[in-house]
């Protein structure tokens, strides 16, 4: 017997290439089903992030408002709430609402159990003197500020 030496060695062929394409038409099918889902799932995703571009503007200023702890921001509240409203994609009518039909809308488009007065309180805010304004505390303020920024996440167009 002789010893093994390098020269013996012989190159081991390679495996035959496996290709990435489906093998039979089902997987081809399901492929394009998932890619067609996708596509269908992100057309929705961004019709509904442009749909919502009035909320997400809406709650940014909110943001602006409540570290404003000035007059004039209060006084902006009533008029963003009411740009909201009339940007509501179905566009209810709610331009002309005031008193007690502006209060009934605002609580059927929100889950949320706004007080009985959250109108009354909106009015008191645009058109109150300055002394009233400054008459309020901060806890009340910010609650008020929250109130609205739950409203705007959450309101939705009654059927």
């Amino acid at each position: 017997m002789s010893s093994p030496s390098i020269e013996q060695l012989q190159e081991l062929p390679l495996p035959a290439a496996i290709s990435y394409a489906p093998q039979t038409w089902g997987w081809l099918l399901v492929l394009t089903l998932l890619l067609l889902l996708t596509a269908a799932w992100l057309a929705h995703r961004l019709y509904r992030w442009r749909h919502n571009r009035y909320r997400r503007e809406a709650l940014a200023r909110l943001d602006q408002l409540r570290q404003k702890p000035d007059n004039a921001a209060l006084r902006e509240i009533a008029p963003l709430l009411k740009r909201v409203a009339l940007s509501m994609p179905q566009q209810p009518e709610v331009a002309s609402l005031s008193g007690q039909a502006w209060q009934d809308f605002l609580q059927r488009s929100t889950p949320l159990t706004l007080p009985q007065d959250f109108a009354l309180q909106l009015t008191t805010l645009t058109y109150a003197p300055d002394s009233a304004l400054q008459a309020l505390d901060e806890p009340r303020r910010q609650a008020l500020l929250s109130l609205c920024r739950q409203w705007v996440e959450t309101h939705h167009v009654a059927a």
